[in-house]
């Protein structure tokens, strides 16, 4: 294949559009910050805590309508071993919103935290509440390498440009204009990426359902054609791991930093909480797109498109199953235009990722931790210095697998294990002390490490001896929060 040239042209006048609008962002973020009489920090994280309705709607969509969720749901329909009873990630962050709505929104606003660490560090202090940092840096990281890595394959794909360039360009367009204004360029940049998933991915649906190498996709969904029908199935000995997953994406995505930033800068409570139903609606409409793709491609006869035989997955390119289907299935121009809606997703996620970390690491690890007696001003580079770190980190990480949906899950799997009971206990249960924090925080990692994860094909043989001493130490802590308690 040869450079498409203009594809490249259309995602530089896109890029130029973001940075545009960033630019814009950055000069109010400014105004907002001379007129600040508190805390600047918090114009930049949290946008002055004055984002209203609309804006606060179209961040929070956008923000979890990445690179992962696009091309992820796709690759799960299309897998003969998944199906659409697997990849019901629309529905499982509907869920998580209602319930950030109608239980987390109200209590996180009204307190004023800056972000969702902070309440573990009021109560538990810098030590315990520093090791549960860690993990809610760490997905953060893992879901900028996740939205990277789909604009990546999407590129390199249908534009035929090198994989290498397409990410980091992308990834530093993303740095650059979340480093002019903060939240402020973010959610402003996410009306206009919002906008281009909206329309470009619906625009992409006609064709593909009327390409002529494709059979009727309500056929497919129940009839084995050419590959098994779309819809999957689920088997008796899978029932709770399904129920598992659900859990893990609905519930894990409560105690995303993303998540608590959104709601965190709204102009109120009620603002907050109207935005998470809102955003609940959306996300699923948004998820309607991808499926159709994921099932257009599994009823594709392969060998009629120039892509020929075996299919995608047989040459196990079912990870790239969205820009193929684009790319071979629709005319280029409209191929295009769905390169720009997941370039449009990418962003938005990318960023959204990248200011969530800077928010913890800025906020609860620099300045509560190492530096108390910080500046604004030193603050301000703190920021600055982390939002560059955090985007050249998850960038290389794209380097190492070729599955969104494996970053993807491998995140919601940490943040609903180590972070979601403490975040419940934490705001519900006015019992909890440190100690038993501690004791479900070491529990839950030793759990998880020794159950390992069979998506990245990740396990661990650790000795009896080892595993005594880990449950010692478990046993003990467990004691000291009783003998507290009491």
């Amino acid at each position: 294949m040869a450079l498409n040239i203009p594809g490249v042209v259309a995602v530089l006048f896109f890029y130029i559009i973001i940075l545009g609008t960033g630019m814009w962002a950055a000069r109010k973020a400014r105004v907002a910050e001379r007129n600040c009489n508190g805390d600047r920090t918090e114009v930049v994280l949290l946008g002055g805590r004055n984002i209203g309705l609309l804006v606060g709607i179209f961040t929070m969509t956008a923000t979890w309508v990445g690179g992962g969720f696009i091309l992820g749901i796709a690759e799960a329909v299309y897998s003969p071993k998944m199906g659409l009873i697997w990849a019901l990630m629309p529905i499982q962050y509907s869920v998580s919103f209602i319930i950030g709505g109608l239980f987390f929104a109200k209590p996180m606003r009204d307190k004023k935290y800056v972000t969702m660490m902070d309440p573990f560090q009021i109560k538990y202090g810098r030590l315990l509440s520093g090791a549960l940092v860690l993990p809610a840096l760490l997905v953060d990281v893992l879901w900028v390498s996740c939205t990277l890595l789909g604009l990546g394959a999407t590129m390199s794909v249908i534009l035929d440009l090198p994989y290498v360039y397409t990410v980091w360009i992308s990834s530093s367009v993303a740095i650059i204009y979340t480093l002019l204004g903060g939240l402020y360029s973010v959610a402003y940049t996410d009306i206009i990426q919002l906008s281009l998933v909206f329309v470009g991915l619906w625009l992409c649906i006609p064709f593909l359902l009327v390409n002529p190498t494709s059979a009727n996709i309500f056929q497919t969904a129940i009839n084995n054609t050419f590959q098994e029908p779309w819809v999957g199935s689920l088997e008796h000995d899978k029932v709770w791991k399904w129920i598992d997953d659900f859990l893990l994406l609905g519930l894990g995505s409560v105690s995303f930093q993303c998540f608590h930033q959104r709601m965190l800068s709204s102009s109120s409570s009620r603002t907050a909480q109207f935005t998470c139903y809102a955003a609940a609606l959306i996300i699923a409409i948004l998820g309607i797109p991808p499926v159709l793709i994921g099932a257009v491609a599994a009823s594709t006869d392969w060998n009629l498109t120039q892509y020929g035989s075996p299919s995608p997955y047989t040459r196990g390119e079912h990870t790239f199953i969205l820009p193929l289907t684009l790319q071979f299935l629709t005319p280029s121009y409209i191929s295009i235009i769905g390169i720009g809606a997941v370039a449009a997703a990418v962003m938005s996620s990318t960023d959204s990722a990248l200011l969530s970390a800077t928010s913890v690491f800025a906020t609860n690890i620099y300045k509560n931790i190492l530096r108390q007696q910080a500046s604004d001003y030193e603050m301000q580079w703190v920021i600055r210095i982390t939002v560059v770190v955090v985007g050249v980190v998850g960038t290389a990480l794209t380097f190492f697998t070729n599955s969104t949906l494996v970053l993807w899950i491998l995140g919601a799997d940490i943040s609903y294990t180590l972070i979601f009971p403490h975040l419940v206990c934490m705001l519900f249960f006015e019992v909890t002390n440190a100690y038993g924090a501690a004791v479900g925080y070491v529990t839950g990692l030793i759990v998880r490490i020794l159950v390992g994860e069979n998506t990245c094909k990740l396990s661990l043989r650790i000795s009896k001896k080892k595993l005594e001493v880990m449950m010692s130490v478990t046993t003990k802590l467990m004691e000291l929060s009783y003998n507290q308690f009491c």
